[in-house]
């Protein structure tokens, strides 16, 4: 493990004694850390409730869609860095890439509990395999014990099944409750607001020029895995992504996020698209390359038919690219189902 810097064990002592909701003294401190007419607010978070005092100040994302969030909403200025891999997506196509350059950068690695401190962090935005994990040692739990506040991403939460199984709701609808609930703590509702107003409306318009139900292809996400593949259950992104766009899913029966089935399950499901996740390796190409020669496979409709679809991680994980990927997948499956 890293030897500490001295910064770093400062962080420790100063958050262990104030926390990132702790209570401020009147007329002491500075006034951006005192408490507002809109504090103290209680927010629930994967059946955690939480209150805070004050806006944090110095959070800490980890993956590129949760940094999207904060973006979105708009509040770069209460960041001390994100972590991510390289793969974030096309930034030219989005409103917040100014966001991307005015926040350090912090680790293209997952992140430590060092990071966290080395960052000052008061809070870790991340999720469960998003960043927390008791095999990497980072949860909310440990972080506390630093003096560190944890959100959860709404798409990871673990359903309380016991077998490590995330989602409680549409992934739709994870994005949305995050933003509110973002906006609460932020104090920034109005905008969180504004942006479900606008996200709602986009997905409705695609959904408004879907195929009838009966009509609609089917269509399996392929995240990676040559043994086994691994694919979006109904509560990651990708099964709304999926169904809004006029597609059906053919893993919406699995109660997951993201987890792996057997590739006797795709070829009995026979998709007539096949959706590729694209990121880190192996490459697009590399992973079109195996469904394309893997005998299994050979006569599943969409292989048959050449229809495989590449979208970019950044859209398929929950993230305010998720409306804009709907409207995308929305355009391809139109073609096929007129085609």
């Amino acid at each position: 493990m890293p030897i500490r810097r001295p910064a770093a064990l400062l962080a420790v002592l100063t958050l262990a004694l104030t926390g990132c909701g702790a209570r401020v003294a009147p007329g002491t401190g500075n006034a951006a850390d005192r408490p507002s007419a809109h504090y103290p607010v209680t927010i629930d978070n994967c059946g955690v409730r939480t209150t805070y005092d004050k806006a944090p100040r110095r959070v800490v994302t980890n993956d590129v869609g949760i940094a999207d969030i904060m973006f979105a909403l708009g509040l770069e200025d209460h960041m001390a860095g994100y972590i991510m891999p390289a793969y974030r997506g096309d930034l030219a196509a989005v409103p917040w890439k100014s966001a991307y350059g005015k926040v350090p950068w912090l680790s293209k690695k997952a992140i430590t509990k060092e990071m966290a401190l080395d960052a000052r962090a008061d809070l870790v935005f991340a999720g469960w395999h998003y960043g927390f994990g008791e095999e990497s040692g980072v949860t909310p739990a440990s972080l506390k014990k630093l003096g560190i506040g944890s959100y959860v991403l709404t798409e990871s939460c673990r359903n309380g099944t016991g077998d490590g199984s995330r989602g409680v709701m549409p992934p739709l609808e994870a994005l949305y409750t995050d933003l509110e609930t973002l906006g609460k703590i932020f104090d920034v509702e109005d905008r969180a607001a504004a942006l479900i107003k606008k996200y709602k409306k986009q997905v409705a318009d695609a959904q408004a020029k879907a195929p009838e139900e009966g009509e609609r292809p089917s269509v399996f996400l392929y995240d990676g895995g040559e043994d086994k593949p691994l694919t979006s259950g109904r509560y990651a992104g990708p099964h709304d992504i999926i169904t809004k766009a006029g597609g059906r899913h053919v893993m919406k029966d699995l109660k997951d996020s993201w987890t792996t089935v057997g590739w006797e399950t795709v070829v009995e499901r026979n998709p007539d698209v096949i959706v590729i996740n694209d990121y880190g390796t192996p490459s697009a190409a590399r992973k079109k390359a195996f469904l394309e020669s893997y005998p299994p496979l050979a006569h599943v409709s969409a292989i048959k038919h050449h229809r495989i679809y590449v979208m970019d991680y950044a859209d398929l994980v929950e993230s305010p690219r998720n409306p804009a990927a709907v409207t995308a997948l929305a355009e391809y499956l139109r073609d096929v189902h007129t085609g």
